[in-house]
Protein backbone atom coordinates (compact mmCIF):
# COMPACT_ATOMS: atom_id res chain seq x y z
CA UNK A 1 0.00 0.00 0.00
CA UNK A 2 1.20 3.50 -1.54
CA UNK A 3 2.02 6.13 1.53
CA UNK A 4 -0.76 8.38 -0.50
CA UNK A 5 -3.31 5.71 0.28
CA UNK A 6 -2.74 5.62 3.84
CA UNK A 7 -3.30 9.09 4.39
CA UNK A 8 -6.85 8.83 2.53
CA UNK A 9 -7.53 5.87 5.16
CA UNK A 10 -6.61 7.78 7.89
CA UNK A 11 -9.91 8.59 9.79
CA UNK A 12 -10.21 12.67 10.24
CA UNK A 13 -9.59 13.74 14.16
CA UNK A 14 -11.61 16.88 15.38
CA UNK A 15 -9.76 20.00 15.76
CA UNK A 16 -8.21 20.25 19.38
CA UNK A 17 -9.66 22.67 21.38
CA UNK A 18 -7.08 23.80 23.21
CA UNK A 19 -5.93 26.73 21.82
CA UNK A 20 -9.62 28.15 22.32
CA UNK A 21 -9.50 26.56 26.68
CA UNK A 22 -6.38 28.55 26.75
CA UNK A 23 -7.15 31.73 24.98
CA UNK A 24 -10.52 32.12 27.32
CA UNK A 25 -8.28 31.01 30.68
CA UNK A 26 -5.93 33.79 29.43
CA UNK A 27 -8.61 36.11 28.95
CA UNK A 28 -10.06 35.56 32.49
CA UNK A 29 -6.67 35.87 34.01
CA UNK A 30 -6.14 39.45 32.02
CA UNK A 31 -9.58 40.58 32.89
CA UNK A 32 -9.28 39.86 36.74
CA UNK A 33 -5.68 41.24 36.44
CA UNK A 34 -6.71 44.10 35.05
CA UNK A 35 -9.67 44.71 37.22
CA UNK A 36 -7.35 44.14 40.01
CA UNK A 37 -4.75 46.97 38.94
CA UNK A 38 -7.13 49.09 38.38
CA UNK A 39 -9.68 49.34 41.07
CA UNK A 40 -7.56 48.19 44.02
CA UNK A 41 -3.38 48.57 43.01
CA UNK A 42 -4.01 51.83 41.78
CA UNK A 43 -6.34 53.71 44.34
CA UNK A 44 -4.40 52.37 47.19
CA UNK A 45 -0.72 53.42 45.53
CA UNK A 46 -2.61 56.92 44.70
CA UNK A 47 -3.91 57.04 48.77
CA UNK A 48 -0.04 56.21 49.59
CA UNK A 49 1.37 58.99 47.33
CA UNK A 50 -0.78 61.56 49.07
CA UNK A 51 -0.22 60.21 52.32
CA UNK A 52 3.73 61.22 51.74
CA UNK A 53 2.46 65.03 50.64
CA UNK A 54 1.56 67.93 52.58
CA UNK A 55 -1.72 70.27 52.33
CA UNK A 56 -1.05 73.66 51.04
CA UNK A 57 -2.43 76.91 52.25
CA UNK A 58 -5.44 76.27 49.81
CA UNK A 59 -6.25 73.08 51.56
CA UNK A 60 -5.11 71.11 48.35
CA UNK A 61 -2.16 68.68 47.72
CA UNK A 62 1.29 69.76 48.20
CA UNK A 63 3.83 67.97 46.24
CA UNK A 64 6.13 68.55 49.42
CA UNK A 65 7.50 65.13 51.30
CA UNK A 66 6.91 64.63 54.44
CA UNK A 67 6.43 61.86 57.13
CA UNK A 68 4.36 64.27 59.33
CA UNK A 69 0.78 62.88 58.56
CA UNK A 70 2.29 59.68 60.11
CA UNK A 71 3.70 61.25 62.84
CA UNK A 72 0.35 63.19 63.50
CA UNK A 73 -1.70 59.66 64.49
CA UNK A 74 1.29 59.24 67.47
CA UNK A 75 -0.71 62.17 68.79
CA UNK A 76 -2.22 61.32 72.37
CA UNK A 77 -5.82 62.32 70.66
CA UNK A 78 -5.28 60.47 68.01
CA UNK A 79 -3.55 57.27 69.42
CA UNK A 80 -7.10 56.96 72.12
CA UNK A 81 -9.06 56.93 69.05
CA UNK A 82 -6.60 54.17 67.54
CA UNK A 83 -7.20 52.37 70.93
CA UNK A 84 -10.88 52.75 71.70
CA UNK A 85 -11.55 51.44 68.10
CA UNK A 86 -10.03 48.51 68.98
CA UNK A 87 -11.40 48.38 72.32
CA UNK A 88 -15.15 48.48 70.68
CA UNK A 89 -14.39 46.19 68.05
CA UNK A 90 -12.94 43.84 69.94
CA UNK A 91 -15.99 43.69 71.90
CA UNK A 92 -18.51 43.54 69.36
CA UNK A 93 -16.84 40.95 68.17
CA UNK A 94 -16.59 38.92 71.66
CA UNK A 95 -20.93 39.28 71.50
CA UNK A 96 -20.94 38.41 67.77
CA UNK A 97 -19.11 35.15 68.83
CA UNK A 98 -21.23 34.56 72.21
CA UNK A 99 -24.22 34.86 70.58
CA UNK A 100 -23.63 33.64 66.88
CA UNK A 101 -21.96 30.77 68.18
CA UNK A 102 -24.89 28.84 70.07
CA UNK A 103 -27.40 29.94 67.24
CA UNK A 104 -25.12 28.48 64.64
CA UNK A 105 -24.91 25.31 66.54
CA UNK A 106 -28.82 25.08 66.70
CA UNK A 107 -29.16 25.86 62.51
CA UNK A 108 -27.03 23.03 62.12
CA UNK A 109 -27.98 20.29 64.28
CA UNK A 110 -31.53 21.19 63.09
CA UNK A 111 -33.36 19.08 59.96
CA UNK A 112 -32.06 19.87 56.44
CA UNK A 113 -35.24 20.84 55.39
CA UNK A 114 -35.67 23.75 57.83
CA UNK A 115 -32.14 24.78 57.91
CA UNK A 116 -32.44 27.06 54.71
CA UNK A 117 -35.38 28.29 56.36
CA UNK A 118 -33.67 29.74 59.61
CA UNK A 119 -30.75 31.17 57.42
CA UNK A 120 -33.33 32.88 54.82
CA UNK A 121 -35.52 34.79 57.33
CA UNK A 122 -31.88 35.96 59.01
CA UNK A 123 -30.22 37.49 56.32
CA UNK A 124 -33.80 39.21 54.86
CA UNK A 125 -33.28 41.64 57.03
CA UNK A 126 -30.19 42.58 56.13
CA UNK A 127 -30.88 43.01 52.53
CA UNK A 128 -31.90 46.53 53.99
CA UNK A 129 -28.92 49.01 53.70
CA UNK A 130 -27.33 49.43 56.93
CA UNK A 131 -27.79 52.52 57.32
CA UNK A 132 -31.19 52.73 57.32
CA UNK A 133 -31.22 49.71 59.91
CA UNK A 134 -29.04 52.09 62.21
CA UNK A 135 -31.56 54.55 62.04
CA UNK A 136 -33.86 51.63 62.95
CA UNK A 137 -31.78 51.09 65.87
CA UNK A 138 -32.09 55.15 67.06
CA UNK A 139 -36.11 54.55 67.19
CA UNK A 140 -35.46 51.61 69.54
CA UNK A 141 -32.96 53.19 71.89
CA UNK A 142 -34.12 56.65 72.21
CA UNK A 143 -35.53 58.47 75.38
CA UNK A 144 -38.96 58.47 73.85
CA UNK A 145 -38.54 55.14 71.71
CA UNK A 146 -39.49 51.85 72.00
CA UNK A 147 -37.02 49.90 74.69
CA UNK A 148 -37.74 52.76 77.25
CA UNK A 149 -41.49 53.11 76.62
CA UNK A 150 -41.74 49.50 77.13
CA UNK A 151 -39.51 49.99 80.51
CA UNK A 152 -41.80 52.54 81.64
CA UNK A 153 -44.79 50.88 80.91
CA UNK A 154 -43.75 47.79 82.94
CA UNK A 155 -43.27 50.19 86.00
CA UNK A 156 -39.17 48.45 85.41
CA UNK A 157 -38.07 52.49 85.94
CA UNK A 158 -39.06 55.43 86.85
CA UNK A 159 -37.49 57.80 84.25
CA UNK A 160 -36.15 56.90 80.58
CA UNK A 161 -32.82 55.54 80.49
CA UNK A 162 -30.11 57.45 78.52
CA UNK A 163 -28.87 54.94 75.82
CA UNK A 164 -28.31 56.67 72.86
CA UNK A 165 -24.99 58.31 72.30
CA UNK A 166 -22.93 55.90 74.49
CA UNK A 167 -20.48 53.14 73.94
CA UNK A 168 -23.21 50.74 74.76
CA UNK A 169 -25.45 52.40 71.85
CA UNK A 170 -21.84 51.91 69.66
CA UNK A 171 -21.44 48.30 70.51
CA UNK A 172 -25.23 47.76 69.96
CA UNK A 173 -25.46 49.26 66.30
CA UNK A 174 -21.87 47.21 65.46
CA UNK A 175 -23.29 43.22 66.84
CA UNK A 176 -26.46 44.61 65.26
CA UNK A 177 -24.62 45.01 61.62
CA UNK A 178 -22.05 42.90 61.67
CA UNK A 179 -23.78 39.19 63.28
CA UNK A 180 -24.89 37.83 60.13
CA UNK A 181 -20.56 37.96 59.41
CA UNK A 182 -19.95 35.66 62.26
CA UNK A 183 -22.89 33.27 62.27
CA UNK A 184 -22.45 32.03 58.31
CA UNK A 185 -18.88 30.88 58.72
CA UNK A 186 -19.53 29.41 62.29
CA UNK A 187 -22.76 27.71 60.93
CA UNK A 188 -20.37 26.60 57.90
CA UNK A 189 -17.74 24.48 59.93
CA UNK A 190 -20.68 22.89 62.17
CA UNK A 191 -22.22 21.88 59.51
CA UNK A 192 -19.37 19.81 58.29
CA UNK A 193 -18.87 18.51 61.86
CA UNK A 194 -18.63 14.52 62.10
CA UNK A 195 -21.55 13.73 64.87
CA UNK A 196 -19.90 9.97 64.90
CA UNK A 197 -16.62 11.76 67.07
CA UNK A 198 -19.02 13.07 69.63
CA UNK A 199 -20.67 9.56 69.73
CA UNK A 200 -17.27 8.02 70.16
CA UNK A 201 -16.07 10.49 72.64
CA UNK A 202 -19.20 9.94 74.77
CA UNK A 203 -18.52 6.36 74.48
CA UNK A 204 -15.15 6.89 75.88
CA UNK A 205 -16.34 8.46 78.79
CA UNK A 206 -16.05 11.96 78.09
CA UNK A 207 -18.60 14.82 79.89
CA UNK A 208 -19.92 17.56 77.58
CA UNK A 209 -18.38 20.18 78.38
CA UNK A 210 -14.93 17.77 77.33
CA UNK A 211 -16.66 16.88 74.13
CA UNK A 212 -16.95 20.56 73.26
CA UNK A 213 -13.26 21.38 74.49
CA UNK A 214 -11.97 18.88 72.83
CA UNK A 215 -14.13 17.55 69.98
CA UNK A 216 -16.37 20.76 68.58
CA UNK A 217 -14.19 23.70 69.35
CA UNK A 218 -10.95 22.78 67.73
CA UNK A 219 -12.96 21.70 64.58
CA UNK A 220 -15.05 24.79 64.35
CA UNK A 221 -11.82 26.82 65.24
CA UNK A 222 -11.36 27.90 61.69
CA UNK A 223 -15.12 29.08 61.37
CA UNK A 224 -14.40 31.36 64.66
CA UNK A 225 -11.10 32.91 63.45
CA UNK A 226 -12.82 33.79 60.06
CA UNK A 227 -15.78 35.07 61.82
CA UNK A 228 -14.11 37.24 64.35
CA UNK A 229 -12.12 38.40 60.96
CA UNK A 230 -14.96 39.57 58.93
CA UNK A 231 -16.56 41.23 62.09
CA UNK A 232 -13.40 42.39 63.82
CA UNK A 233 -12.07 43.97 60.64
CA UNK A 234 -14.92 45.83 59.21
CA UNK A 235 -15.86 46.63 62.66
CA UNK A 236 -12.93 49.21 62.87
CA UNK A 237 -13.89 51.74 60.30
CA UNK A 238 -17.75 51.98 60.62
CA UNK A 239 -17.96 55.82 61.26
CA UNK A 240 -21.69 55.94 60.61
CA UNK A 241 -22.59 53.67 63.47
CA UNK A 242 -20.71 55.60 65.89
CA UNK A 243 -21.67 59.25 64.32
CA UNK A 244 -25.10 58.13 64.56
CA UNK A 245 -25.31 56.25 68.02
CA UNK A 246 -21.90 57.12 69.64
CA UNK A 247 -21.83 60.99 69.15
CA UNK A 248 -18.64 62.94 69.83
CA UNK A 249 -17.64 61.20 72.34
CA UNK A 250 -17.22 57.69 70.87
CA UNK A 251 -15.19 57.82 67.78
CA UNK A 252 -13.94 54.84 65.81
CA UNK A 253 -10.42 55.26 63.49
CA UNK A 254 -13.27 55.27 60.28
CA UNK A 255 -14.50 58.77 61.53
CA UNK A 256 -10.97 60.37 61.95
CA UNK A 257 -10.62 59.32 57.83
CA UNK A 258 -13.78 61.11 57.04
CA UNK A 259 -13.31 63.69 59.00
CA UNK A 260 -10.16 64.64 57.52
CA UNK A 261 -11.34 64.04 53.69
CA UNK A 262 -15.06 65.52 54.00
CA UNK A 263 -15.34 68.46 56.66
CA UNK A 264 -11.40 69.60 57.26
CA UNK A 265 -10.24 68.38 53.77
CA UNK A 266 -6.54 67.76 54.96
CA UNK A 267 -6.40 64.44 52.43
CA UNK A 268 -2.58 63.64 53.34
CA UNK A 269 -3.51 63.31 56.74
CA UNK A 270 -6.51 61.57 55.74
CA UNK A 271 -4.66 59.18 53.50
CA UNK A 272 -2.03 58.17 56.15
CA UNK A 273 -4.88 57.30 58.58
CA UNK A 274 -6.50 55.02 55.53
CA UNK A 275 -2.65 53.34 55.39
CA UNK A 276 -2.71 52.99 58.91
CA UNK A 277 -5.90 51.07 59.02
CA UNK A 278 -4.97 48.57 56.31
CA UNK A 279 -1.47 48.01 57.44
CA UNK A 280 -3.21 46.94 60.07
CA UNK A 281 -5.38 44.65 59.10
CA UNK A 282 -3.05 43.17 56.66
CA UNK A 283 -1.00 42.76 60.19
CA UNK A 284 -4.31 40.81 61.30
CA UNK A 285 -5.12 38.88 58.01
CA UNK A 286 -1.41 38.05 58.50
CA UNK A 287 -1.54 36.44 61.77
CA UNK A 288 -4.73 34.62 61.01
CA UNK A 289 -2.91 33.13 58.08
CA UNK A 290 0.76 32.14 60.61
CA UNK A 291 -2.07 30.96 62.82
CA UNK A 292 -3.62 28.45 60.30
CA UNK A 293 -0.54 27.17 58.90
CA UNK A 294 0.99 26.41 62.72
CA UNK A 295 -2.47 24.77 63.27
CA UNK A 296 -2.09 22.24 60.16
CA UNK A 297 1.40 21.52 60.93
CA UNK A 298 0.07 20.70 64.08
CA UNK A 299 -2.45 18.32 62.62
CA UNK A 300 -0.32 16.89 60.18
CA UNK A 301 1.95 15.78 62.70
CA UNK A 302 -0.50 14.31 65.10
Amino acid sequence: MKSSDRIKEAPLRPPSNGFAHNGFRNLAIALIVGWLTLFVLFPNLMILAVSLLTRDESQMIAPLFTLGNYLRLLDPLYWDVILHSLWLALLATLICLGAGYPFAWLVARLPARVRPLLLFLMVVPFWTNSLIRTYALKVLMGTRGLVNSLLLDLGLIERPIQMMYTEFAVIIGLVYVLLPFMILPLYSAMEKLDLRLLEAAQDLGASPLQRFVHVVLPLTLPGIVAGCLLVFLPAMGMFYVSDLLGGAKHLLIGNVIKTAFLNTRDWPFGAATSVTLTVLMGLLLWCYWRAGKLLRRKGALA
